[in-house]
């Protein structure tokens, strides 16, 4: 049960393409966000749909494929687990995030 405590599994598309970051160190950052839809019937009995949009990062690897095969548009499945962090801008302002770490990606659909 330790491996479920932070676990995230999320089916969606991307909003844009990977930002890439390349480090000196030989590490490799991708930045990107996707968004999931889920959908419902309203009292009135409309379809109603609600995007979501999850902001996440991937290192190594995963960050290398998904710089190689990842584009705006794609449908990919990923999973990995939560985290939140918090920094000041540059006029001093406390910012906060939460970002889902990708340990795994897979590539979905034909986009």
């Amino acid at each position: 049960m330790n491996t479920l405590k932070n676990k995230v599994q999320l089916i969606g598309n991307l909003g844009n393409d990977p930002e890439i970051t390349n480090f000196e160190s030989g590490k490799t950052l991708a930045k990107f966000s996707i968004a999931t839809n889920d959908s419902y019937k309203n009292a009135q009995g409309e379809r109603i749909t609600d995007t979501q949009w999850h902001n996440v990062v991937a290192w190594g690897k995963t960050a290398q494929i998904i710089e190689k095969f990842v584009t705006k548009g794609k449908e990919v499945a990923i999973e990995g687990k939560l985290t939140s962090r918090t920094w000041e801008d540059k006029d001093g302002m406390k910012r906060y995030i939460t970002e889902v770490v990708c340990n795994e990606l897979l590539m979905l659909g034909n986009k």
